[in-house]
């Protein structure tokens, strides 16, 4: 297995789950949310949200910074361009 291959596999795992995807998706449209914020929009227990945003942040698509209370979540822009290169040239391949 490839570098490339190991992390779009991480990559699409992330993507595996609606939440997530949803979640991606709101943080592609603005700079960055709180996980309060997240919390009103989606209809799930706090604890699964967190559960959520741990997997995408542990893929690194997206990273957390603490401003207590509360956490501010964007998109990690870097990782995110990156995904979207690597499976472009999965499904063009």
């Amino acid at each position: 297995m490839t570098p490339d291959q190991k992390k779009t596999a991480r990559y699409a795992k992330a993507l595996g789950h609606p939440v997530r995807l949803y979640i991606l998706e709101l943080l592609s449209k603005q700079s960055c949310c709180y996980s309060g914020d997240l919390s009103e929009v989606l209809p799930i227990a706090k604890s699964t949200l967190s559960q959520h945003l741990k997997e995408l942040k542990k893929a690194g698509l997206i990273q957390g910074e603490i401003e207590p209370p509360k956490i501010k979540y964007c998109l990690n822009r870097d990782n995110w361009s990156d995904a979207k290169s690597l499976f472009k040239n999965f499904f063009d391949s």
